[in-house]
């Protein structure tokens, strides 16, 4: 009977044992965390500065073929240089077409 007392005792965590398992997990939270909102504001950017070379390959694409650089994003998607979902996009991040050149206002 006292054996298996012994091996039952044995068996589980100790209050002291999980406190420090929790505390190691909270502290690999806390410097997780920061650096995963450091990651997406980097994706958001790399994401904006790719969409604003779209652009600007289409509107160049645009003046190689017709020879007039003026032009908006309504018409390069009417001309088929650029889907409805691009559009929406570059309007969404306050991309526009300034003297045939795509910048971010």
């Amino acid at each position: 009977m006292v054996k298996k007392y012994l091996r039952k005792k044995q068996a589980g965590f100790t209050l002291l044992e999980m406190s420090i398992v929790l505390f190691i997990i909270s502290l690999l939270i806390l410097i997780i965390l920061p650096n995963l909102a450091q990651q997406r504001k980097n994706a958001t950017r790399i994401h904006q500065n790719a969409m604003v070379a779209v652009v600007q390959t289409q509107v160049d694409a645009y003046e190689n073929e017709t020879g007039s650089a003026n032009v908006s994003l309504d018409q390069l998607r009417q001309q088929d240089y650029l889907t409805a979902a691009q559009v929406q996009k570059a309007k969404k991040e306050h991309i526009a077409i300034v003297n045939g050149k795509a910048v971010r206002r």
